[in-house]
């Protein structure tokens, strides 16, 4: 059994951590590009994905209170749906959804790096695997040490997002780039994908909140902390990413930010801060990068155990044992660390054009639509089974969850790569059912 070693601010950190991390930085100029440069459009799909965020969050916190094992989200759909349906969902985030979205942050990582150093070619590859082996030996090594360091990578990289909300908002007010971006619409490049796919954009840096409830067996007090841990961190969340994105917005002018594209928040650091100033803010947004990254490992290294436990999935008895010093589940967190190694490869591959015709798997993306279409059934679930509730708690709120799932879906949908990445998921997913064993 895992030992409830973690408290509240440990939660939190947890649900903040893994939110605010590349996605944010790297996300912000897609979604201003899906949205054909209309400033408006773009902080109208943050807000969406807020939506889906924040009550989404609060039906899970609601979930918490009543069904606590190991790996929240299993053990809501157990406790409404059906033990199966629950055990895929384990299957699908333990194979697909927590080891590719970590393959990507352990690039982003490499990369900010590279940028930090002025390298290019293998140099974000290398740090890339350096960081990744190295936040698994701080998790295998020491657990305790891992949720420390997952409050301390949470306090430092707010200090980049509010730096830049704070100067950027000011400085747009100033000189009148901030009104100026929202008053036009750039013609720059495309037209934008549409709305819907902005919206997915969002939902890539929103996602990840819910992979906090994955170590619900480990939380203390569990069906209070975690409730309150969901809610708080999702709105800190929204009000930062709401003030970043303004404060980009108010420093570079939209051409220039569709035109730097993930470079963006390197030319706002230097426009602020000058070369060394840009430099510090790098090094605070790789931290960023590494405490996503250690939190995403920290949750899907229990994916497995969760379902072994259950006498579920590949070989339970081998899965659910626990090293008897650092209470991890040892071949759980060696299966995860394989899984993303090779994400991390299929990536390596998509920037180096070795899939056939060109084609690019973004994996970043590819597991979103089925997982918002995963809540969308909990959230349905959700209003038929809990009679007890309030008419606001039992329909508003997933309500609106369920709104703002729906759009992620359908940006998810309109995805020229759809058939790929639906068919990819949906093979995953079901994948999961030669190795599901019937009580």
């Amino acid at each position: 059994m895992l030992e409830k070693k973690y408290g509240l601010w440990t939660t939190v950190s947890m649900v903040i951590g893994i939110v605010i991390g590349s996605g944010v930085f790297f996300k912000a100029d897609n979604i201003l590009i899906a949205s054909g440069g209309n400033v408006k459009t773009a902080l109208l799909a943050w807000l969406v994905g807020a939506i889906s965020m924040i009550f989404g969050a609060l039906v899970f916190a609601e979930c918490a209170n009543r069904f606590e094992r190991s790996n929240g989200i299993v053990d809501y759909a157990e406790g409404m749906l059906s033990e199966k349906f629950a055990y895929l969902i384990g299957w699908f985030n333990g194979i697909i959804y927590y080891p590719a979205i970590a393959a990507v942050l352990a690039w982003a990582a490499g990369n900010y790096t590279a940028i930090l150093f002025n390298k290019d070619g293998n140099f974000v590859w290398v740090m890339a695997a350096i960081y990744m082996i190295g936040i698994y030996i701080l998790n295998y090594i020491s657990p305790i040490l891992s949720g420390k360091f997952q409050i301390a990578s949470t306090a430092i990289k707010l200090v980049p997002l509010m730096l830049i909300a704070i100067l950027g908002i000011f400085q747009g007010l100033n000189n009148g780039i901030l009104i100026e971006n929202f008053s036009k619409v750039s013609t720059i490049g495309d037209s934008g994908s549409g709305f819907a796919a902005a919206v997915l954009g969002a939902a890539f840096a929103y996602e990840g909140w819910i992979i906090a409830t994955t170590i619900n067996g480990e939380i203390k007090d569990a069906k209070n902390t975690l409730p309150k841990a969901l809610v708080f961190g999702s709105l800190v969340i929204v009000i930062i990413y709401i003030l970043y994105f303004l404060g980009i917005v108010g420093m570079i002018p939209t051409e220039t930010i569709l035109k730097q594209g993930d470079n963006t928040v390197n030319v706002a650091a230097r426009t602020v801060f000058g070369n060394f100033g840009a430099s510090i803010l790098t090094i605070f947004i790789i931290v960023s990068c590494l405490g996503t990254l250690n939190g995403l490992i920290l949750g899907g290294s229990r994916s497995f155990y969760s379902l072994a436990i259950r006498g579920q999935g590949i070989k339970p008895e081998a899965f659910s044992k626990l090293d008897s010093k650092t209470n991890i589940p040892t071949n759980s967190t060696i299966a995860n660390f394989i899984l993303i190694c090779i994400y991390l490869v299929v990536w390596y591959m998509n920037f180096k054009g070795l899939f056939p015709n060109k084609m690019f798997v973004d994996i970043s993306e590819l597991p979103i639509a089925l997982i918002y279409g995963i809540y969308i059934i909990i959230y349905i679930a959700y209003m038929m089974k809990m009679k007890d509730l309030s008419f606001i708690k039992r329909f508003v709120i997933p309500s609106l969850a369920l709104m703002g799932a729906l759009i992620v879906v359908y940006g998810g949908l309109s995805k020229p790569s759809v058939i790929i990445d639906l068919g990819i998921s949906v093979f995953v997913f079901l994948s999961g059912l030669l190795f599901y064993n019937k009580k």
